[in-house]
């Protein structure tokens, strides 16, 4: 099959993040961060199905189980109602800065919802605030690592690692898994310094090939097992963001991309826009919503031995 790029779709977005394909509905969620919209497309048409207005900034979202959105958004976690916008936060960050918020996630094996926050405008050699949260099905939330600028496209591996962006030091990390969600000191699985790009959201093919946005270079890269990039596709926008497989088949990938983050401007005809991608060659593995079940607010635990992202050693 020939690949085709195309968007999808009228709707623009300033910053286009955390597209999810919904197995159940059929339907393409994603996040405009910088707009407070969490919206749901059409997959044909994008057709604007669905649209959820939150206080802005919103980092990323997951389906939950009861219907209900999980959210990151500034310095909370919360549970939302998308038919009557009904809100319940179910932590905060143990910290406020004007320069710090919690960015991307993704749902876990088990149901959790795993997040990082961002750091940004730091001083040279300030240690980034924030870090690597999982909040657990029964609400509460565990700080698992430190040391990270920038988070982007934390994603579970087929080997039963969690990859995660550092967009800030431009490199892909890998974290081993303990008990309990403990998280183990991370190795460098990727670098893309030579691909003149941050990396930013990322997503696995059912293939092992994990891909990810090189936001500043307007292009896809794949990686494989051992963090070889073995693809890359150019796409029409800029600054692409972040990306899901899906689609009736499991074939297409979605990419979302900014027109204006705050730090990033692009005004190309599609810049903004979300794109649909066929013939890659790429199939989605099953993906499950989370299971969260909400108790109220609750003050944020640290895991006993926190690894800290800013020390680690080259794995491949």
């Amino acid at each position: 099959m020939t690949l085709s790029i195309s968007p999808l779709g009228a709707f623009r977005a300033q910053l286009g993040e955390c597209p999810v394909w919904d197995w159940e509905t059929g339907m393409l969620w994603l996040v405009d961060g910088r707009a407070g919209l969490i919206v749901a497309l059409d997959p044909e048409t994008g057709e604007v199905r669905r649209r959820i207005a939150l206080p802005a900034p919103v980092g990323s979202f997951a389906l939950n189980d009861d219907g209900r959105l999980v959210v990151a958004l500034r310095r909370s976690i919360a549970l939302v109602d998308p038919v009557t916008s009904a809100v319940e936060t179910l932590a905060e960050l143990e910290v406020d800065h004007p320069n710090l918020r919690l960015n991307d996630g993704v749902v876990l094996p088990d149901g959790s919802f795993l997040m990082g926050t961002m750091h940004i405008f730091r001083e040279p050699g300030e240690a980034p605030l924030g870090g690597l949260y999982r909040l657990s099905p029964d609400g509460a939330t565990v700080k698992l690592a430190t040391g990270i600028g920038v988070t982007n496209g934390p994603r579970m591996g087929p080997d039963g690692c969690l990859y995660v962006c550092d967009s800030a030091a431009r490199r892909i990390l890998r974290f081993g898994i303990g008990e309990d969600w403990s998280l183990e000191a991370p190795e460098i699985f990727a670098t893309t310094d030579a691909l003149d790009s941050a990396p930013d959201g990322c997503v696995f093919d059912a293939q092992g090939i994990l891909w990810t946005a090189l936001v500043h270079a307007g292009a896809l890269a794949g990686f494989d097992p051992q963090g070889r990039l073995v693809r890359r596709i150019e796409v029409p926008v800029a600054h692409p963001a972040s990306l899901c497989i899906g689609g009736p088949e499991g074939d297409r990938i979605f990419v979302t991309s900014i027109s204006d983050s705050g730090r990033l401007r692009a005004q190309g005809p599609l810049d903004g826009n979300v794109l649909r991608i066929t013939g890659a060659g790429v199939w989605a593995p099953q993906t499950r919503r989370a299971n969260i079940r909400g108790r109220g607010r609750q003050d944020i635990q640290v895991a006993a031995d926190l690894p800290d992202a800013l020390v680690q050693n080259a794995c491949c």
